[in-house]
């Protein structure tokens, strides 16, 4: 592999991250913005600071809205208890919100977007 095949592959991995970030930001509209119009939930910014595993789950919340540990399992195909740590990690982070419903707990971004 030469360094020009290189500088394209990091090219079309960076576009489809851009695609992939697009698709959260535009999902997440109706999110509560700030006076200044930045998200004050979970921006793309911290995102992107986050380990690989915790991102997986982050955006996979993302997407379902509000969400069980077990839902997030079936879409990430990682174990319940695992998301369920992932999970709780994000809520210490602040970056996530925790509910409960019965016996059910539910994990949200935010207020309002799994609602």
């Amino acid at each position: 592999m030469t360094i020009d095949d290189s500088n394209e592959e990091i090219v079309k991995l960076l576009k489809e991250i851009s695609g992939k970030l697009d698709r959260i930001l535009m999902q997440g509209t109706s999110a509560k913005e700030s006076d200044d119009g930045i998200f004050d939930v979970l921006d793309v910014m911290t995102l992107l600071t986050l380990p690989d595993h915790l991102r997986a789950t982050a955006t996979a919340l993302f997407e379902l809205g509000s969400a069980t540990a077990e839902d997030l399992s079936e879409k990430t195909h990682k174990e319940r208890a695992v998301e369920s740590n992932y999970l709780n990690q994000l809520v210490r982070m602040g970056h996530v919100v925790k509910s409960r419903s019965g016996r059910k707990v539910y994990f949200s971004i935010g207020e309002g977007l799994g609602k």
